[in-house]
């Protein structure tokens, strides 16, 4: 069973996506909060298996609350799922940089929001389509490399883990990438868990920014067209 703590200062909101969620049978919604504070002590208190974030919120905003419950400096973080209106760029870069596993617009399928759940519970990394290869291309440009450096990556990556980071870095799923690889979904999993730890990241959507800060994985220029997400 997934848990799942919901912070939203709408009510409708917050309500509307308590009800999505709790309606799947593998997904169990184990606390509401209405503001940041609040969802950072019911999260320490509570360890859900995901905390679905607003980014503005009274109080606290949901950025900082993130990097509370999963920044650089935490111990035993707590993965977070930002939702929200807005697609500003300095909330998407705030959000990457706070350490969250997955930035989604409110308007987003139900069907995408509760995969975006599952994705996060599992370890995965997700961020709205619409925004990916946008913000990953500014983040590159404006924020300096993480601490492991593309040169120090390559000499720690094997070539089958580089394989898989660019893959990552098409948007592929661990089941794509096993397909276009020719190998077990297990055996990229286990590739991936020796991976991250490497290039200092803690999931598969930092891997990704990582590669692009790096120059590992290059963006396509503004107005080129650009892959299907």
């Amino acid at each position: 069973m997934i848990r799942v703590l919901i912070a939203d200062d709408h009510a409708l909101a917050r309500a509307g996506l308590q009800a999505l969620l709790a309606s799947e049978p593998d997904i169990e919604v184990v606390a509401t909060a209405a503001d940041g504070i609040e969802a950072v002590e019911l999260a320490t208190s509570l360890r859900p298996d995901v905390a679905c974030l607003d980014v503005r919120m009274p109080g606290r905003d949901g950025i900082s609350a993130a990097r509370e419950l999963c920044g650089p400096e935490v111990t035993d973080p707590i993965p977070v799922l930002v939702l929200t209106t807005f697609d500003l760029d300095d909330y998407v870069f705030g959000a990457l940089e706070a350490g969250v596993s997955g930035f989604l617009l409110k308007d987003s399928a139900p069907e995408t929001i509760v995969a975006a759940v599952r994705q996060v519970a599992a370890g995965l990394g997700t961020i709205d389509q619409s925004l990916t290869r946008r913000v990953l291309r500014e983040f590159a440009q404006r924020r300096s490399l993480q601490p492991v450096t593309a040169q120090r990556g390559a000499e720690l990556l094997t070539h089958r883990e580089r394989d898989i980071l660019l893959l990552l870095a098409e948007g592929m799923s661990n089941e794509e990438i096993a397909r276009s690889l020719v190998v077990e979904v297990a055996t990229v999993k286990s590739h991936l868990a020796r991976m991250l730890p490497k290039i200092g990241v803690r999931s598969r959507l930092q891997a990704v920014v990582w590669a692009y800060q790096n120059h590992i994985v290059t963006a396509a220029p503004t107005g080129a067209s650009e892959p299907p997400g």
